[in-house]
């Protein structure tokens, strides 16, 4: 099965796979609200406004199996989001990450290695995927790599379709 077949839900509830996003370099992150971390929502929305034309999007899946910093309803989650950080990339239902409740779009992800060739559980919210417009994963970046880092950047230009 592709990436683009998995079943998912929008925040509202809607059905949706990755396919929708096919042709486009997606930046998939597992994100919280109530994290230390969460201010790299700035950071994922501004990716989000600097490449959409050429391509791109972010694309944020709640979760709160991480201390439970992401407790709140798909409303709050939307409201929050929106209110505080801007949000405007899509947001998908809260998910489970790691374990038996995993998502299978999560159990694809987790088999990308990272940079030090480590692949396996998410270790925290804001763990990064960049999956190419051919819908191959081609990079990881852990929890406390930025979103505007050189190497996430660098990854992005180098797979947008225009």
């Amino acid at each position: 099965m592709s990436l683009y077949d998995i079943p998912l839900h929008t925040l509202s509830g809607e059905p949706t796979t990755l396919g929708a996003h096919q042709d486009k370099a997606l930046l998939l992150v597992n994100v919280a609200s109530k994290c230390g971390l969460t201010p790299q929502y700035e950071g994922l929305e501004r990716l989000q406004q600097r490449y959409a034309e050429r391509g791109f999007t972010v694309l944020g899946f709640p979760c709160n199996q991480f201390a439970g910093q992401e407790p709140g309803t798909a409303e709050e989650i939307r409201t929050f989001c929106s209110t505080t950080y801007g949000v405007s990339f899509p947001l998908m239902e809260k998910i489970e990450v790691n374990g038996e409740g995993r998502h299978p779009l999560y159990a694809e992800l987790t088999k990308a290695e990272d940079a030090s060739g480590e692949a396996g559980d998410i270790q925290w919210n804001f763990e990064k995927f960049l999956v190419s417009p051919r819908g191959e994963v081609v990079a990881r970046f852990r929890p406390r790599t930025e979103p505007e880092a050189a190497e996430v950047v660098a990854a992005i230009e180098a797979r947008l379709p225009r």
